[in-house]
């Protein structure tokens, strides 16, 4: 393997990687303030590029001549919308079931995220079918000996990494992020501190559901393509992400989808067809669950969230 094509593989890594630990930071945010799984965090991402696409095609039927334009409007109508999309569902849907089994939670936000799906499929112009999503980054590239470095891919890497450092500086240097550590830490200390915890909790999952609309627009501007099915997809890998990392820590869920993301190139260069590459990638992280149930950060040295 040349030095060219090992890049190359490795820009591939951190392009998925980046998606993934998007979409995982999202579940574990859920579960380290409530301690939820929010099985409809896939469909909220499909929800989003959806959404994306449709305000790409009223600007474009509208004569929007700027490429710029349209794709930042793109990215502020998808992220407000799942971030209310996130809060509706927190309120109406997740907090009512608190003093519910937990099961009862799983299961509504499973069927929740079937009826998210389904109706994108029913209701969306030939929404069974797979949209082209505009390409609006620039498409130039510098060859670096067999290496093609293209531009749009090192901005969208750019805009992942900036996501993930403006969450950090949120919940590490502002009032909001300290009051949803306490209340990941200890709901009735926080409580107790006059931290208002409904409050916390819709914000939480609207900070959660915009991600996912940051990474499913990300998905669609990367393959230039969407269906009604990538969030299903999408949900698992980043469930699983989070659980390998360690479910309730935002760095393990990173470190959990980029692992995931790495697994999957992995499986594209190991003597057998690249079609396996979901099959590995799931394999190895059956065995890390099984090797690490508590996922690679560890519990006891992990601080949630």
């Amino acid at each position: 393997m040349t030095a060219g094509l090992l890049a190359q593989y490795v820009m591939n890594g951190l392009m998925l990687g980046m998606m993934y630990a998007l979409v995982a930071v999202g579940f574990t945010l859920f579960f380290g303030v409530l301690d939820v799984i929010k099985f409809s965090h896939g469909d909220v991402l499909t929800v989003g590029a959806f959404t994306a696409l449709a305000t790409y095609v009223a600007l474009h039927t509208a004569g929007a001549g700027s490429r710029w334009l349209e794709l930042i409007a793109m990215l502020v109508a998808a992220i407000l919308a799942m971030a209310f999309l996130g809060v509706l569902i927190a309120r109406y849907l997740v907090l009512p079931l608190r003093s519910a089994p937990p099961l009862n939670t799983l299961l509504i936000t499973l069927m929740l995220g079937t009826v998210l799906r389904e109706s994108i499929r029913l209701f969306y112009p030939q929404g069974a079918n797979p949209k082209p999503f505009p390409a609006l980054l620039p498409k130039g590239s510098i060859d670096l000996g067999g290496f093609n470095l293209r531009a749009d891919n090192v901005l969208m890497l750019a805009a992942g990494a900036a996501a993930i450092i403006g969450l950090q500086a949120l919940l590490n240097r502002t009032k909001l992020g300290l009051a949803i550590r306490a209340v990941a830490q200890d709901e009735e200390t926080a409580r107790t501190m006059g931290i208002d915890f409904t409050a916390v909790v819709l914000v939480t999952f609207a900070i959660g559901s915009a991600l996912a609309a940051f990474a499913g627009v990300m998905n669609g501007l990367y393959y230039n393509e969407i269906n009604f099915g990538i969030g299903l997809y999408l949900g698992v890998i980043g469930f699983s992400a989070a659980i390998i990392g360690g479910l309730g820590s935002v760095y393990g869920a990173i470190l959990g989808g980029f692992l995931f993301a790495g697994l999957q190139v992995l499986g594209t260069v190991l003597p057998f067809a690249s079609a396996y590459k979901d099959v590995f990638a799931f394999a190895v992280v059956i065995a890390l669950m099984a090797w690490r149930p508590t996922g690679l950060i560890q519990e006891k040295i992990s601080e949630r969230v």
